[in-house]
């Protein structure tokens, strides 16, 4: 063997990554991650290094190359791989080979992730997830978490495909096993299996007596694990391994390993909402399912989907929580430009899962008819506002539309199609029961977004240090930030929230970029089914070094001035909870909408109900407000 500008050269002239990109068919590969479709010699598909709406994406098979005419992203087969699955180059070559089935003449350099080589956490979850299913296969060890398995009639095909496993009811299972053969407890914990003592030496395993779930991503390698717990007096229910430089949870979508290849081919994806149901589809023959990990499904779950597939079904709980996540996601999907349909099991069958159907005689006949009788986003969506403001009078029905039409300008109103935008105005009319034209005079037709209230005017400072300083000496932190600090200190406060009040402390309620971070991890870790306290959101936010200095500070400020009474800091949240209320309802009587949006809606609508008990139908255009 010779070698040539320091790579070593097989006998016929070629190195690793000529040989490699050989047996790379490019078409094939990026086909494997987005939707392509032929156009003239080249093929074209939405390109997945921006938020792509129509197909930007051009690959050119003869030159074996792939170009983005909107975001400028280009590059041969290697660059691709790096960009999608955020590798290094050493790490795509060695992916690439393995998929082609090359012999790589020689080792290859491995890079690091944050001081970590990202092959050593990948190794680390890998080693765990073989352990976890040597556990679930032992006589003893195994035997309560297989007892789920056998009730939840898991299959025992399913249980090798997606590897499924059982973490050992003892605090160091998993070192143990790793403590002769590696990872080091270090790099266990920088995967999140594991978690260093507090006041004292060593580390303790993070997942202990409970059945295991590998998450992988899009090529089938594990990288986190999801676990849910044996023994019922155990909390939470279910728990996610803590984001890493390999996971992130608000875009990783469970079993989409499986399902990538089925969804292409069926141009239709199924989200459910938990990874039994995803298993109970993928057992019954529906390999195009896929679940969120225990979250609401994010913009991020929408882009990847949409790359994937023409049409996606939502398939979530029919109880209350069930519900808000649909409602969640549908606005989520609300501007997007694909076809989403909503599965309400409840109008087919009385399981209140698909993971419970599936498991009944004739159930998977069932499932397909509530598929193909699927209702359409905006059907689903307008159903739910008929239902919220059904028998109410005209100044609720009138300040219930406004809101609505308020909330779908954020949504991007502004952004859907004409025929889509002349639906929802018929939806709206009629559930208004006023003209077309009083709502079509209201839409936000490219309006700017909607100004922030006086309480919250305070500028953007331009860096986290900036941030922290002003933290640090404000003799006084804003209502919002108290009770973020609040939370922080006594994270058992988040279950006292409703759904309207968690909106007082979402990550857009904060001017600051390290403040938005800090609370999105305490939503991130409270809708996980943990209290989010400080010490969970500092897992939580290991790698961002403002956000844990301004979640320590805004913690450190709030404990001193409760004088480290843990009382003190419950009445004071309440305290300020109560303010933040009376100012949101009052903000709502007072400002309602810019301009003259939400009053002149609210106007039109009982001018136009007086015209049609009086009158009869309306035959005139009412004015828009101003004109």
């Amino acid at each position: 063997m010779r070698k040539s500008g320091g790579q070593h050269l097989l006998p016929d002239g070629r190195d690793d990554v000529e040989r490699v990109k050989d047996a790379s068919d490019i078409v094939r590969v990026i086909g494997e991650h987005i939707s392509l479709k032929p156009k003239g010699r080249e093929l074209v598909g939405l390109c997945p290094f921006h938020d792509d709406k129509t197909p930007s994406l051009c690959v050119v098979p003869d030159k074996r190359f792939y170009k983005c005419f909107s975001c400028g992203a280009a590059g041969d087969v290697f660059t691709f791989v790096q960009k999608f699955h955020k590798m290094e180059f050493g790490e795509a070559l060695r992916f690439l080979a393995d998929r082609a089935g090359v012999t790589l003449a020689r080792g290859q350099r491995e890079e690091h992730a944050g001081g970590v080589k990202r092959s050593d956490l990948l190794g680390a979850n890998e080693r765990a997830a073989v352990f976890f299913q040597s556990v679930l296969a032992h006589e003893q060890h195994g035997g309560a978490a297989r007892a789920i398995i056998e009730t939840r009639g898991v299959s025992p095909e399913i249980v090798r495909e997606f590897r499924l496993g059982a973490a050992p009811d003892r605090w160091d299972g998993l070192l143990a096993y790793c403590a002769l053969k590696g990872p080091h407890a270090d790099v266990l914990a920088r995967a999140g299996l594991a978690k260093a003592r507090e006041g004292s030496a060593g580390h303790y395993d993070t997942f202990r007596n409970r059945l295991m779930f590998p998450i992988c991503d899009a090529v089938g390698r594990v990288i986190a694990f999801g676990a849910r717990r044996i023994n019922e007096d155990d909390e939470p229910k279910y728990l996610n391994s803590p984001e890493s430089p390999l996971f992130n949870k608000s875009a990783t979508l469970y079993a989409l390993h499986a399902a990538s290849r089925p969804i292409q081919e069926a141009r239709t994806a199924i989200v459910c909402e938990g990874y039994m149901d995803a298993l109970a589809c993928h057992q019954a023959g529906f390999r195009n399912a896929v679940a969120t990990l225990g979250t609401a499904l994010t913009a991020q779950h929408a882009a990847v989907l949409r790359r994937l597939c023409d049409r996606v079904v939502l398939l979530f709980d029919g109880d209350d929580a069930g519900r808000r996540a649909t409602d969640r996601a549908a606005e989520v999907f609300f501007a997007e430009p694909i076809d989403v349909r909503v599965v309400t099991l409840s109008s087919f069958t009385d399981a209140k899962d698909p993971d419970e159907l599936l498991k009944r005689e004739g159930g998977a006949d069932q499932f397909r008819a509530a598929l193909e009788h699927a209702t359409d986003l905006l059907e689903y969506r307008f159903a739910r506002v008929r239902e919220r403001l059904g028998g109410a009078g005209t100044a609720a029905m009138s300040k219930g539309i406004a809101e609505e039409i308020e909330r779908l300008g954020e949504l991007g109103l502004s952004r859907v199609e004409p025929v889509r935008r002349a639906l929802i105005v018929r939806q709206l009319a009629a559930i208004a029961g006023v003209g077309e034209d009083a709502i079509r005079a209201a839409l936000p037709l490219g309006r700017a977004p909607r100004p922030r209230a006086a309480s919250d005017a305070a500028p953007e400072p331009e860096t986290d240090e900036t941030e922290l300083r002003r933290l640090a000496r404000t003799p006084a932190l804003s209502g919002r930030e108290h009770l973020l600090g609040c939370l922080l200190c006594e994270g058992s406060l988040w279950s006292s929230l409703s759904e309207i009040d968690k909106d007082l402390v979402a990550p857009r309620a904060y001017p600051s970029d390290v403040l938005r971070r800090v609370a999105e991890a305490v939503h991130s870790v409270g809708e996980d089914g943990r209290a989010p306290r400080l010490d969970a959101i500092l897992l939580e936010i290991a790698e961002d070094t403002g956000a844990r200095e301004a979640a320590t500070s805004l913690a450190e400020r709030v404990w001193s001035q409760a004088a480290g009474d843990t009382d003190r800091v419950r009445a004071s949240f309440n305290a300020c909870l109560s303010l933040l209320r009376r100012d949101a309802e009052g903000a709502a009587v007072e400002v309602k909408q810019p301009a003259a949006d939400a009053a002149g809606l609210a106007a039109r609508v009982s001018l136009l109900r007086d015209m049609h008990e009086r009158h009869g139908p309306d035959r005139r255009r009412v004015p828009r407000p101003g004109a």
